[in-house]
């Protein structure tokens, strides 16, 4: 099997700037096992979090955006408000296939994300895992 082009890892650490959460509306796609960590924070129930915070899509539920198109759980001041149980599209981000698919797609991905090149060395094999936790 050929080795990817970032065979020696690349650095990441969030700076947590929110441009990933903010910004023109996209999709973070949630399960039911993520509404319901986010229902769990929140002390909520499941149905309400789904009802309130997320919508139907193409591809399946995704969370709300605000109307300036920042995430639900984003707040300008103190961050994302369910950090410790974001959904597994942000806890993998910037490693998606989209923007490790080749050098300049990585660089692309640089332009927007303060962290990348940032912080530890994520090896290749846990680059690898992450681009296996969900497809985008």
């Amino acid at each position: 099997m050929k080795k990817p082009w970032y065979k020696d890892g690349l650095q990441f650490e969030c700076s947590r700037c929110g441009h990933c959460c903010t910004g023109e509306p996209g999709f973070v796609w949630v399960n039911d096992e993520e509404i319901a960590a986010i229902a769990a924070i929140r002390g909520e129930q499941p149905d309400i979090v789904r009802q309130l915070y997320a919508r139907p899509a193409s591809h399946g539920l995704t969370l709300r955006e605000k109307t300036n198109g920042d995430c639900v759980f984003y707040d300008r001041t103190s961050g994302c408000t369910i950090y410790p149980v974001r959904p597994r599209q942000c806890r993998t981000w910037p490693f998606w296939e989209s923007n490790v698919q080749t050098p300049e797609a990585w660089q692309k991905t640089k332009d927007v994300c303060p962290g990348c090149d940032e912080g530890d060395l994520i090896s290749a094999e846990e680059i690898t895992r992450r681009l296996k936790v969900i497809k985008l």
